[in-house]
């Protein structure tokens, strides 16, 4: 049945070659159940009730893109969009987390309509390669800025805002955590992230002052305190406009370069370079992030770490399938995951950063009208805390340059739109 429902032969693979990519998947990304609710607890969501529900997005996710578009992908809640839940609403702009999760619903909503109206490859070709490249690498600076942070290394100085923290124990265990992860990815070993993680979280066990939990395994702790909570009429302010298209921008831009990369790599692309089944995809990406709001969870995206599967032979849903259910299976360990502090998972975010930032290699520099425009954003991101302001600026500042300097009718309305959104943004 499996093989007819998945098309296995005519896709030129078997169930074992799926499953060993389903697992290869889990392990390369499991890292996310760690991370997601360290972040987002940071924001004050309960972090019991965060495990679960990080486990439970990733498998309502990754199963609905694997089912709906036979394809094997796995999502979950995406690394940089959840530092932007915290960080930039939460903490920043003091933003509930209940808005804030009607802020990441509507932004599903509008995904959903953008998809399938076929509004989202005009946003795409609107913006330049080279702004989009600098989101991503703006992204991976910040979200590695807070793993510095939150593993001590980087702490508040009131003479230079930001300094060198002490070598604390901590701050050694997460760094052999981060050099580990270097390491075995560099051997090209799977599941590097996780073991890094876990590797950080021995050292603490055996040399620092941290306990294993009473239980290992337990019952998945209830999600009563996050389920529906969402506060979507409170969303529904001109303030969180620039928010609500953050969001969608981010998430748009990472599903459209993930899904291009994974379905180079698993052959999904004909010979005019167009991508099978990519509005399935996006759908299902739209769809995931609505549900994961309602769970009570940051934007859910389809994740590049997919790619580890396909490289292991997956070319099916039938890998996703597997992935989502060892996503379930974890909901299970919810007391050790519980017992995993900041710095053990702060590794993963400088690592993941890093692997983020090297977007900034492929921006053209000769031409400043769009080097001065990705600047901005790359910096200001981590300075300003604040995705959406550094891409506000990023956008109208290459909206500006363009039109003084003759490049005017380079720009299409819909460029121009997106530049009048950003310098609202930037003043109100």
């Amino acid at each position: 049945m499996l093989t007819q429902w998945f098309k296995l032969e005519q896709k030129g693979t078997t169930a074992r070659r799926e499953v060993l990519g389903g697992l290869t998947t889990f392990l390369t990304m499991a890292y996310i159940i760690f991370v997601n609710p360290d972040v987002l607890g940071a924001a004050g969501m309960d972090k019991g009730a965060l495990i679960t529900v990080t486990c439970l997005a990733a498998f309502v996710g990754t199963l609905l893109v694997g089912i709906w578009a036979n394809v094997p992908f796995a999502m979950a809640p995406g690394m940089g969009l959840n530092a932007f839940f915290t960080y930039t609403l939460v903490m920043g702009e003091k933003v509930s987390w209940e808005t804030a999760l009607g802020v990441v619903f509507i932004s599903g909503v509008f995904f959903l309509v953008l998809t399938l109206a076929g509004v989202r490859e005009k946003i795409i070709n609107a913006i330049p390669v080279t702004l989009r490249l600098a989101v991503a690498a703006g992204i991976g600076l910040f979200i590695a800025f807070i793993g510095f942070r939150n593993m001590g290394l980087i702490v508040d100085n009131p003479a230079t805002l930001v300094g060198m923290g002490e070598f604390t124990p901590q701050v050694l265990f997460a760094l052999l955590g981060v050099l580990l992860i270097i390491v075995m990815e560099i051997r090209k070993v799977k599941g590097s992230i996780l073991i890094g993680i876990l590797f950080s979280f021995s050292l603490g066990l055996f040399f620092g002052d941290l306990k294993l939990p009473e239980a290992v395994v337990s019952l998945p702790p209830a999600i009563d305190p996050l389920l529906f909570k969402l506060d979507v009429v409170g969303a529904l302010k001109i303030s969180l406009v620039s928010a609500v298209f953050s969001f969608m921008f981010v998430d748009l831009f990472d599903s459209i370069g993930t899904v291009m990369a994974c379905s180079f790599e698993a052959g999904m692309v004909d010979k005019e370079g167009r991508i099978h089944k990519v509005g399935k995809v996006l759908e299902a990406d739209a769809i995931a992030t609505i549900i994961g709001s309602l769970l009570g969870t940051s934007t859910t995206t389809t994740f590049i770490e997919s790619a580890s599967g396909i490289a292991s032979g997956a070319r099916t849903g039938l890998a996703s399938l597997v992935t989502g259910a060892l996503f379930l299976l974890a909901l299970f360990f919810a007391p050790l995951i519980g017992a995993v502090p900041s710095y053990a998972t702060a590794p993963a975010l400088v690592f993941v950063g890093a692997m983020m930032f090297k977007n900034a290699g492929k921006i053209d520099y000769k031409d400043l009208t769009q080097a001065i425009p990705a600047f901005l954003t790359i910096f200001l991101m981590p300075l300003t805390y604040s995705i959406s302001v550094a891409i506000s600026f990023g956008f109208a500042s290459y909206v500006v340059l363009k039109v003084l300097t003759g490049g005017a009718k380079e720009l299409s309305w819909m460029m121009y739109f997106i530049g009048v959104l950003s310098v609202l943004n930037l003043l109100f």
